[in-house]
C-alpha cells in the first residue's frame, strides 16, 4: 500500500471520532440553541417594545457584522480578563449560538413576515389569540418556507465548527492538525480532513433536497394540520 494511502487510513479512526465526539455535538447543540435565539430574536424585532426590538437589532448587527473566528476569541481568549474563564467546548457553543442565533433570527423574521395578512386576520376572526395564531398558523406556514435557508445555515455550521480548532476544542479539524504534528504530512491530512467535511456537506444536501421534495410534494400538509 503506498504511504501516504496507509497514512489516511491510519488517520481515518481518530479523524471520524474526533468527528463524532466533538463536530457532531458541537454542530447539534449550537445549532438548535441558535435556532432557538434567533426565532426569539426575530419575535421581539417585529412585535416587542420599540427599546427590546433595538436591544434585538443592536445584537443581530454585532454579530453578522463582525467574524466569527474573532467572536470566539472574544469569548476563549477575552473573558478571562474579565474574570470569566471557559472550557473550550463551552466557548465555541457560545459563539456559534450568538452568530447562528443572529443569522437565523434574519431568516425566521423574512419567512414569517411573508405570511400574507389575510392569515392573521382570518385568524383573529375565529378568536383565536395572538399565541395561537403564531403558533397554528403562522409558524407552521412560514416553517416551510424556512427550510432551504435554515438548512444551508446548517450546513455551513457544519464546516465553519473547523474555526473551533482555533481554540483548542479537538474537533475533526484540531485533530487533523495533531496527526500533522507528528506525521510532518499536511497536504495528504488537511487534504483527508477536506474530504470527510465534503462527505458530510454532501450527505446534508441531500438530505435537504429530499425534505424539500416532500414538503413541495405535501404543501398543504402543515397548513391542513393547523
Amino acid at each position: 500500500m503506498p504511504f501516504w494511502l496507509q497514512l489516511m487510513w491510519d488517520s481515518l479512526g481518530p479523524l471520524l471520532w474526533a468527528a463524532l465526539k466533538f463536530t457532531a455535538p458541537l454542530t447539534l447543540i449550537s445549532f438548535v440553541l441558535g435556532l432557538s435565539l434567533g426565532l426569539v430574536t426575530a419575535l421581539v424585532r417585529m412585535f416587542a417594545p420599540k427599546p427590546f426590538a433595538l436591544i434585538a437589532r443592536f445584537y443581530v448587527w454585532i454579530f453578522r457584522g463582525t467574524p466569527l473566528l474573532v467572536q470566539l476569541f472574544l469569548i476563549f481568549y477575552g473573558l478571562p480578563s474579565a474574570g470569566i474563564v471557559l472550557d473550550a467546548f463551552t466557548a465555541a457553543v457560545i459563539g456559534f449560538t450568538l452568530n447562528v442565533g443572529a443569522y437565523t433570527s434574519e431568516i425566521i423574521r423574512a419567512v414569517i413576515a411573508s405570511v400574507p395578512r389575510g392569515q392573521w386576520e382570518a385568524s383573529y376572526s375565529i378568536s383565536m389569540s395572538w399565541f395561537q395564531t403564531m403558533r397554528r398558523t403562522i409558524l407552521p406556514q412560514a416553517a416551510r418556507t424556512a427550510v432551504p435557508p435554515l438548512s444551508n445555515t446548517f450546513i455551513s455550521l457544519v464546516k465553519d465548527t473547523s474555526l473551533a480548532a482555533a481554540i483548542t476544542v479537538p474537533e475533526l479539524f484540531q485533530q487533523a492538525q495533531r496527526i500533522v504534528a507528528v506525521t510532518y504530512e499536511p497536504l495528504i491530512l488537511y487534504v483527508q480532513a477536506a474530504l470527510i467535511y465534503l462527505l458530510l456537506s454532501s450527505v446534508l444536501s441531500s438530505l435537504q433536497a429530499w425534505m424539500e421534495r416532500r414538503l413541495n410534494r405535501y404543501g398543504g400538509f402543515m397548513e391542513t394540520r393547523s
